[in-house]
Order: C-alpha cells, then sequence, then structure tokens
C-alpha cells in the first residue's frame, strides 16, 4: 500500500495554491461581506482549465477523476477561500455529471464545453420546502405539452441561482401516487433559470455569503424536451449515481477548512504572548490543536480512499460506504478544527480581522448540507451494517 502522493498530483495541488495565492483573506472577507461573487477568482479558474477538470476531453474538459477534483477543491478551501471559494467552483467542476452520463449527444456538445470554459453557470435545484432531505417527497411538477414540459413549484436551497443560465432540476412527471415506487416518476430537466416565469429570491443567512442561495418560484416555466437529461422517470435514478462524488468533494472542501483555521490557530498561538511566553506552550491550548490535526488526518484518509473507490468503480456498494464515511468525518473534524482556532485566538476569534470566525460558519454548514450528519449515520446503520431502516 502506497500513501505517496503521485507527481501529477503534486502538481494540481502546487499549481491551485499558486493561484490562491493571488486572492488572500482580505478578498474573500470583503466578498462575503458585500454578498458579491468572487467573480475573478472564478475567471482565474476557468482560465487555467480548472473548472472542467472533471469533463471529458471530448467536451473541452481535462477527463481526469474524482481523486483530481477533490484535490482542487481542498486546496481552494485551504486557502482560506472555504466554502465561498469551493463553492464558487464545485457546480461547474462535477454539477453535470448527470449529463455527462445520461445526457444525449446534442445536449453534451451544446452545454458541456461552455461550462468547461467556464462560460455557463449551472444551478442545482432539488430541496424543497416541505419535502427537505426526503427527495421522493417533492411536489414541483412538470406536465408534458406537445415538445415541452410546464413546470410548476418551488425550490429552496438551490445555490448560485442569481448568476446561472441554467438548472438541473429534479421535478415530478407522474405523481407520486401513480407510481410503483416511491423513487419513480421524477424527472431531470436541464431548464432555463433567467425567465419571467422564475422568481428568484436570495435567502439571509449565516455564512458563505459570496454564493447567493436561493428560493426559486415556477410559475409554469416552458422547457423543451430537448432539455431532459436521458429518459422521463428516471431522474432520482440520475441524481443519485452522483451524490457519493459530491459527498467525497464535500469532504475534500471541509478538510481545506480545517487546515486553514489549523493553520491560522497554530501562528497565533506561536505569536501570542502573554505572561511571558507563547500561548502555544500551554498544553490546554498546544493539546486541543494536535487533537484537531489528527482527526484532520484520519478524516483525509477516509476522502482519499472514497475518491480511490469512485475512481475505480470498485464492485458492490463500497464506494457509497466510503463517500458518506468521509463527509461525516470531514465535515465533524474541520468544524472541530474551526471551532479551536476561534478557542485559540480567544476574544479575538470574533474579530473579523482574524478570519478564523468565517471559517467557522463556513465549517458549520458542512454538518448540515447537502445532507446532514444524521441522515448519513441513518445510511451507514442501513446499508453498511444492515439494521433496520429507521424512517
Amino acid at each position: 500500500m502506497d500513501f505517496d502522493e503521485s507527481p501529477e498530483h503534486q502538481l494540481i495541488r502546487e499549481s491551485i495554491r499558486k493561484l490562491c495565492a493571488e486572492f488572500p483573506d482580505e478578498y474573500w472577507a470583503d466578498c462575503d461581506v458585500n454578498h458579491r461573487f468572487p467573480q475573478e477568482f472564478y475567471d482565474a479558474m476557468a482560465e487555467g482549465g480548472w473548472i472542467g477538470i472533471a469533463i471529458p476531453e471530448a467536451y473541452g474538459g481535462s477527463g481526469r477523476g474524482i481523486m483530481e477534483a477533490s484535490i482542487v477543491l481542498e486546496e481552494v478551501a485551504a486557502s482560506g477561500a472555504c466554502m465561498n471559494g469551493a463553492s464558487a467552483v464545485h457546480l461547474s467542476i462535477f454539477g453535470m455529471h448527470p449529463v455527462v452520463v445520461h445526457g444525449g449527444e446534442a445536449m453534451k456538445q451544446e452545454y458541456l464545453p461552455r461550462v468547461a470554459k467556464g462560460d455557463l453557470h449551472i444551478a442545482f435545484g432539488v430541496t424543497e420546502p416541505d419535502a427537505g432531505t426526503d427527495t421522493t417527497s417533492i411536489s414541483t411538477f412538470a406536465r408534458r405539452e406537445g415538445d415541452q414540459y410546464i413546470v410548476r413549484g418551488r425550490k429552496v436551497w438551490t445555490t448560485k441561482a442569481m448568476i446561472a443560465e441554467r438548472v438541473l432540476l429534479l421535478v415530478r412527471t407522474t405523481p407520486k401516487k401513480d407510481c410503483e415506487r416511491r423513487t419513480d416518476g421524477m424527472t431531470l430537466l436541464l431548464a432555463e433559470l433567467q425567465r419571467p416565469e422564475v422568481t428568484i429570491s436570495p435567502i439571509d443567512k449565516l455564512g458563505r455569503n459570496a454564493i447567493a442561495t436561493c428560493e426559486v418560484v415556477y410559475d409554469d416555466l416552458p422547457v423543451k424536451v430537448t432539455d431532459r437529461v436521458g429518459e422521463e422517470g428516471q431522474g432520482f435514478k440520475y441524481l443519485l449515481a452522483g451524490l457519493n462524488a459530491e459527498r467525497t468533494l464535500i469532504a475534500s472542501e471541509a478538510l481545506g477548512i480545517g487546515r486553514a483555521a489549523l493553520r491560522r490557530a497554530v501562528d497565533y498561538a506561536n505569536e501570542r504572548v502573554i505572561f511571558g511566553r507563547p500561548i502555544g506552550q500551554n498544553q490546554g491550548v498546544a493539546f486541543p490543536l494536535a487533537e484537531a490535526k489528527t482527526r484532520l488526518d484520519a478524516a483525509e484518509l477516509m476522502t482519499r480512499k472514497a475518491a480511490w473507490a469512485l475512481d475505480s468503480a470498485l464492485p458492490g456498494n463500497k464506494g457509497g460506504e466510503y463517500a458518506n464515511m468521509a463527509k461525516w468525518l470531514a465535515a465533524d473534524a474541520s468544524f472541530a478544527a474551526a471551532d479551536q482556532a476561534i478557542q485559540t485566538h480567544g476574544g479575538f476569534g470574533y474579530a473579523r480581522e482574524y478570519h478564523v470566525e468565517r471559517y467557522w460558519r463556513e465549517a458549520r454548514m458542512n454538518r448540515v448540507a447537502p445532507v446532514s450528519q444524521e441522515m448519513i449515520m441513518n445510511y451507514v446503520s442501513e446499508h453498511v451494517l444492515g439494521l433496520p431502516r429507521s424512517y
């Protein structure tokens, strides 16, 4: 078993670190405070070819795997960009996976090169106010009328809806009561978003404020049948195919935030002198930071294992098992590191100029999104341990 990182992966890390060095903490703090999308950063990532790292070469991307994408997103977050930086490019890097796997050739040719180039922003519309994690209970409905669907309903937590040209939208095309299985009857559409039939309202939230997350109301939005991803009624299956990859990428982003927080905390513990010595000399300060480092490194091992399993297409359910565990461990370790960074700074941890309060706010999000820690425990209990389903 070899734990050495390949020269290619080392080069990816070094390249992203160099790019991100042009965007210091002050840049991200300004974007966060002013609710401003980090367009300069996004453009730099697109110009460097990083947006298309996981898109097949035939459509203008680099054709790399989850491992490479996870390294990119981890280094973006670790630079101090945290989720404001990672979320700016996350959906572009991997959000189009259902189109890559299940979209028709015409759809791939039309949209994937634009995403890889950074020219096309995509949002993801799944969650609804009355359904939450119970995706099979969504009520947004698309009725077929000739060569188009007419969509009516409401979604929440649609990231980047303010700037996205298109949205991967999960809708019902058959009422749940008429389906043999509750997962049947859902369809995935690549719908236009900036239309008069769509009302977009930003949600005022705790953190990651450079990236707007929105409530979106669809009032008889027309969507061409040619903008349907794959077959009608199979949308839930297409959605599931990308969830394990997304959880692995979220784990990598969480690792990055934890590393950024730990780096600042260690620097402060070495520099801050009280009672004639640096506070890091006190075990009450040093030990929690050492624990944070240990937990982050342990989470990294599972995250790398998850990426390896997904890229290797292991038989059985190992990819799902590792991806869910990686997300749980990384989200937990990241938040613990960010919380300890505030504690290490004492009162200054609350001051914006030290940035750890921003890290803390963004690390907290990963324990509830895109799937909560409790739902991951449900998955592990049922699908890994074989215990009865609890919900």
